[in-house]
């Protein structure tokens, strides 16, 4: 066993960032990153070989700096493979954007952009206005605004047209999205008083008419997007809450959720209510997600009539709220997707998700299939095809599923089930699965790149499962 004495071998940190092997990392790193990063390994090194180790000759020193810094280097943020069997998964980002947004976005970030500059006039312009003609074109509204989450749009919409009044709204859609934050909590920084009506399952007309009296600003609908009550319910739909509203002298906030432009079920999924029809409906207000079923970038939609838009758009909070450049590119880009719907399942990654058919996954789960099996089946796992149900997410269609195949993956304990899905997390693009019963479940809805799957694979089973 080497002894203490050997640390004299040990080269110093001068020496080794003398050396001209170095130059190249602190070209990319910088000195002091380097320096700190080296001082760490040398310690390592000394408690190392205090325990019995050997000393490391400088190429051995090297080696592990260069670890080093590519551990630091290493963002969680980066590309992963979505095999959840969510496509809107609201901890994986959300909606993929289409290549047309993607453009945009880069050439928004490369330049200067007339965000807030109007070219006709040469005047100072409104980066709202970059979106406002695409909104209500798209949705039939008077007028439109945008921040930079659905959330924002609701905390702005009830702050500017009800702070210190009441907002009236059923007591089955006082829900709570993702991260814990309700809709009470919501509407209490927005400066406004909640009225609830109604019972969880059941809310009638009268139960509005009832409530309203001189301090009521505003009727707030929630879209139940990530839940479904079932049974014995009832609700007041939003033509009829328009009229009571209209007839009462208060305005109605129609909260969408998740929000889409287009009819669903065109693509084979389940019917959600479309901004346009809110609209027409009546409703004052609409607010919805840019990230969602709309299948852009994060941002908030509030879309209605002229004045009230008006009144958001002074409000203090709208600067606190309001999108970037790259954003507001990518959302116009996506927008004008939408104009030509025939070819809009194509071009829009999230629909062209969704109406991914079983057949046409089956059958690329039958190309991978014997791959995945050669890199798997001599560690000890099993594989085989398997039919699995897709989720929308972000809380859209919550009780709807989509057919979906998959790989099904298999091995004699859970332990090792749960070291590989250990394993394929720490590849350096990342595959995400579901362990379900005693198995994981590889969902190949959203996997459009089947070789670059395939080679992230090779290198865990390569090196890790050796």
């Amino acid at each position: 066993m080497p002894g203490l004495a050997d640390l004299r071998h040990l080269p110093s940190v001068d020496r080794m960032m003398n050396l001209p092997s170095i130059a190249p990392l602190i070209e990319r790193h910088g000195r002091g990153v380097v320096t700190d990063e080296l001082r760490g390994v040398l310690v390592d090194i000394r408690e190392a070989v205090k325990a019995g180790a050997e000393v490391p000759d400088e190429a051995g020193v090297l080696a592990s700096l260069i670890s080093r810094l590519g551990y630091l280097e290493k963002s969680n943020l980066r590309p992963l493979f979505n095999l959840t069997g969510t496509v809107l998964h609201t901890n994986l980002g959300r909606a993929l954007l289409a290549e047309e947004a993607i453009a945009a976005a880069v050439d928004a970030m490369r330049d200067a952009a007339a965000l807030e500059f109007d070219l006709d006039t040469g005047r100072r312009g409104e980066r709202d206005g970059h979106l406002r003609e695409l909104l209500c074109e798209l949705t039939g509204a008077e007028d439109a605004t945008i921040v930079n989450n659905n959330a924002a749009a609701v905390l702005i919409s009830l702050n500017a047209i009800g702070a210190g009044r009441q907002a009236i709204v059923s007591r089955g859609e006082l829900i709570e999205i993702g991260g814990a934050f309700r809709m009470p909590d919501i509407m209490e920084r927005a400066g406004v008083e909640l009225v609830e009506v109604g019972t969880t399952n059941r809310t009638h007309p009268r139960d509005y008419i009832k409530a309203v009296g001189p301090e009521t600003a505003l009727i707030l609908k929630v879209h139940t997007s990530n839940y479904r009550i079932e049974g014995f319910t009832a609700e007041v739909e939003g033509a009829e809450l328009a009229r009571i509203a209209r007839d009462l002298g208060v305005a109605l906030l129609n909260d969408l959720g998740s929000g889409t432009l287009v009819d669903l079920s065109r693509y084979g999924l389940a019917k959600e209510p479309t901004v346009r029809e809110a609209i027409v409906e009546g409703a004052d207000l609409v607010t919805f997600s840019g990230d969602k079923l709309l299948g852009g970038p994060q941002a908030g939609f509030i879309v209605g009539r002229k004045h009230l838009i008006a009144e958001i758009n002074r409000n203090p909070l709208k600067r606190a709220l309001r999108v970037d450049k790259i954003r507001i590119a990518a959302l116009a880009a996506t927008l004008k997707l939408y104009r030509d719907p025939d070819r809009l399942g194509e071009r829009l990654p999230t629909l062209r998700m969704l109406s991914r058919k079983q057949p046409e996954i089956r059958a690329q789960a039958e190309r991978l299939l014997p791959q995945v099996t050669s890199l798997l089946q001599r560690q000890g796992y099993g594989v085989e095809i398997c039919p699995c149900s897709s989720q929308i997410g972000s809380g859209a269609l919550p009780v709807d599923t989509v057919p979906s195949a998959g790989l099904r993956i298999t091995a004699a304990s859970g332990s090792a089930l749960e070291a590989l899905a250990s394993l394929f997390r720490s590849l350096p693009r990342p595959i995400l699965g579901r362990l379900q019963d005693g198995a994981m479940v590889l969902d190949l809805r959203c996997l459009t790149d089947e070789n670059s799957f395939i080679a992230s694979l090779s290198e865990g089973t390569g090196h890790a499962l050796a």
